[in-house]
């Protein structure tokens, strides 16, 4: 442990107020035992475990190692028979009393840890949470879950045991079992969402998808998405953002919970995955048009120019192939060009924020200005549209953005003389030079 600039001066201080020999030069910091270190990290162990050949790490430190590849223990370099991890109590207390002893130098007592969940640990809730689930026992499964949820909280370690023990499976399960009735199941269903969301990989799972993609699950995903329960609606829109599309489009219900999230958003996050869910919906599910009108009807447009004007990168893209499919519509397209936003949005978001909302952006322009209105190309031309483009194509693009580019440069070339361009904004430092 080293100690703070700033305390090691106030002991030096009082040495030479005591008047000590050479207690300007004195270094007060406590010199750690080599045995208090681990072999890996050299830092103090904080959970010392002993491997099969004898030798003690800090648990972290040779967890990473093990799980890196290596079959070798560091220090011996021998094979490793096995990974299993014994807690050395003994180094641990003598650790615990050395820096306890030493605790005038700003050194903290490391707390005793927590013992890490083991693979039968895990394998014995799932099975219990199976037969609870079972026989509708919603008060033993939501102890059972609540479990998992500590678990998930102590550490990553144990969050990975979890994952890899089929909790993620079992849970699903036993949410589509509770979900035949909702409301008198909340409170267990509300646990499982709780727990779901750190199993993200393990959600894509087919097993997984059949369980929560079931018609019960879905209409309990988005009775979640309509409560006030911030929370629950944000691990619902984590848990919906996976499902099944075709599945999902048929639930009554989930574009008025969708356009709420984004109305009413409870995070980032959330915000996300609920303009994934929506972009998949109107661009992929075979009712689509019928789904986008809907969408239109909501104020989903109005409500996607807000996100667009202050979203940080990854949503503002999402925001922008939302609104691209929207206007693939004749209602979405009508609405997109009776709010004033839409064109200078579309337009500055050209090379603004990455190469995809770009391509979004260009697409949006050029299904606005393809019906060849005169207003609309004089407007696009005023709002620095043509240089936009013309920079977007020296730089160079996809080959569809390209096409519809250089399209659009046509269309607009012929109405330059109609228009006074304005365009403060333009930033040239793309261009390539001539030599």
């Amino acid at each position: 442990m080293v100690l703070t600039g700033t305390l090691r001066r106030v002991f030096r201080r009082g040495d030479k107020a005591k008047g000590l020999p050479g207690g300007g030069d004195l270094d007060l910091e406590p010199v750690i035992p080599a045995h208090f270190r681990c072999p890996v990290s050299l830092e103090l162990m904080k959970d010392p475990v002993t491997l099969a050949t004898g030798i003690t790490y800090d648990r972290e430190s040779i967890e990473r190692w093990v799980e890196s590849g290596n079959t070798t223990c560091p220090v011996t370099n021998l094979v490793l028979p096995n990974t299993l991890m014994v807690p050395n109590h003994a180094i641990r207390r003598l650790i615990q009393d050395w820096c306890v002893e030493h605790r005038s130098y700003g050194i903290e007592r490391i707390p005793t840890p927590r013992i890490p969940v083991a693979p039968c640990d895990v394998s014995e809730v799932c099975s219990r949470v199976v037969a609870a689930a079972r026989n509708g026992d919603e008060r033993k499964c939501r102890e059972l879950v609540g479990k998992i949820r500590v678990w998930g909280r102590e550490s990553e370690r144990n969050k990975r045991c979890v994952v890899e023990n089929g909790a993620c499976s079992v849970l699903a399960s036993a949410f589509d079992s509770f979900s035949s009735s909702v409301e008198e199941n909340a409170g267990v269903l509300e646990e499982i969402l709780g727990v779901l969301p750190w199993m993200m990989v393990s959600l894509q799972e087919g097993d997984v998808i059949v369980k929560l993609g079931s018609e019960a699950s879905l209409k309990s995903l988005v009775w979640f998405l309509n409560r006030d329960d911030l929370s629950a609606r944000q691990n619902a829109a984590m848990v919906l953002k996976e499902m099944p599309v075709r599945a999902l489009a048929k639930i009554d219900g989930v574009v008025e919970a969708l356009v709420k999230m984004i109305r009413d958003p409870v995070g980032p996050s959330a915000t996300k995955a609920s303009l994934t869910k929506i972009f998949h919906l109107v661009s992929s599910s075979e009712d689509k048009e019928r789904i986008t009108l809907r969408f239109v009807e909501l104020g989903l447009f109005s409500l996607l120019l807000e996100v667009i004007v202050n979203a940080e990168r990854s949503t503002c893209e999402k925001a922008l192939g939302v609104l691209d499919c929207v206007c693939d519509c004749k209602e979405g397209k009508e609405m997109a060009m009776a709010n004033a936003l839409t064109l200078p949005l579309a337009i500055k978001k050209i090379l603004r924020v990455s190469e995809l909302a770009t391509e979004f952006s260009v697409s949006i322009l050029w299904k606005l200005c393809g019906r060849e209105d005169e207003e609309v190309l004089v407007e696009a031309l005023q709002l620095g549209a043509f240089q936009k483009l013309l920079v977007l194509l020296q730089v160079g693009c996809g080959e569809k953005t390209k096409e519809k580019g250089t399209e659009l440069l046509k269309l607009l070339n012929s109405y330059k003389n109609r228009a006074e361009c304005v365009d403060s904004s333009l930033d040239f430092k793309y261009l390539k030079k001539p030599f």
